[in-house]
């Protein structure tokens, strides 16, 4: 009898083993294995041939791995042997089924590609994605010059950066170059809606136009509240057949950036987008412009100005005027404390 109960409890103490482990196997599973060092998520790049153990040795960096025993075993039998291409941000605290099953399937994490107006061509625009995404710039400046390409969104390589609006967009790492284009265009189309295409209409000029009308506005001043006035003066040389004369599309024509003066030999600089020479607008944006600014172009008021000028006491605010003889007034004294301060 004593000796049955010897087995009997043997047997018992190797179960309750047996269950320990499969408690253990199933929470190291399903519910924590790795546990991040600082209590905060963390997010790799997984980049083309990257093997499945560069990986964990880099993640083991950020985390502490409690049982690499049931890692190892877990990987092994779920038949886990390279992570897919992506870019993942995994919580602070997991199991070896939710790492393994995103990395295995692809499951990757959003990111944030945003696009400002500081982009000016398209190689610009080209090498921000290159930096941002996990593809080559020169796959984008092929479309982006392409003009069959460009065509099937109604659009020209002169005009083509005006599918990229700036904002900011969720979108994953490894998408091709062909799907950020069809990405952009769905956002374009959303953004040039009825009311916007209505008012555009009423002025007389295509989406492309506002763009191209909005990136010239925009590089004439930081200032907001001039947006819409700057717009009018230009709308109003446009109905009058008269040259737009913007100094920043010399400086786009001329392709230093970093100009502060533009001087009378600048002005007759041979290209399509010297306004000065060239009535009507350029061919294309010399920026990207802003949902704002192309809003103000929208919504520019009925006005009778047809000159500005900076001001002279370089408040960074301009002085607009109807007649011609005040603008030369104006613009004389600008020019005399551009010298005064050797500003060339």
């Amino acid at each position: 009898m004593k000796r049955v109960k010897n087995i009997f409890f043997v047997a018992a103490i190797a179960l309750l083993i047996v269950f320990a482990g499969f408690i253990e196997q199933y929470y190291r599973l399903e519910i924590c294995n790795f546990v991040s060092r600082d209590g905060e998520s963390h997010s790799y790049y997984v980049y083309p041939n990257m093997s499945a153990d560069s990986l964990f040795c880099l993640m083991c960096m950020d985390y502490d791995v409690l049982s690499k025993n049931a890692w190892y075993t877990h990987s092994q039998h779920m038949l886990y042997q390279q992570p897919k291409v992506g870019y993942y941000r995994f919580p602070a605290e997991m199991g070896n089924k939710h790492l393994i099953r995103r990395l295995q399937l692809g499951e990757e994490t959003p990111i944030r590609l945003s696009f400002t107006q500081a982009v000016r061509t398209p190689a610009q625009l080209a090498g921000l994605m290159d930096k941002k995404l996990l593809l080559d710039s020169a796959e984008v400046m092929l479309r982006l010059t392409d003009k069959a390409y460009m065509a099937q969104y109604g659009l020209t390589p002169e005009t083509a950066v005006c599918l990229f609006i700036p904002n900011t967009y969720e979108v994953y790492w490894t998408m091709t170059p062909d799907q950020l284009f069809a990405r952009m265009y769905k956002e374009y189309r959303r953004f040039w809606n009825e009311e916007r295409l209505t008012k555009a209409k009423k002025l007389g000029l295509t989406p492309v136009e506002v763009a191209t009308l909005a990136s010239i506005v925009a590089s004439e001043t930081n200032r907001t509240d001039e947006h819409a006035t700057i717009a009018s003066l230009y709308i109003n040389r446009l109905r009058k057949g008269i040259a737009l004369q913007a100094c920043p599309t010399v400086i786009f024509a001329v392709g230093d950036f970093s100009m502060r003066r533009v001087l009378k030999r600048h002005l007759k600089i041979d290209s399509p987008y010297n306004t000065y020479i060239n009535r009507g607008l350029p061919p294309g944006p010399i920026r990207l412009a802003r949902p704002d600014v192309i809003d103000a172009v929208l919504n520019a008021p009925e006005t009778d100005y047809l000159y500005m000028c900076a001001n002279p006491d370089f408040s960074g605010t301009h002085i607009f005027s109807s007649h011609y003889n005040k603008h030369s007034s104006i613009a004389k004294q600008y020019q005399r404390e551009l010298n005064k301060r050797k500003v060339k």
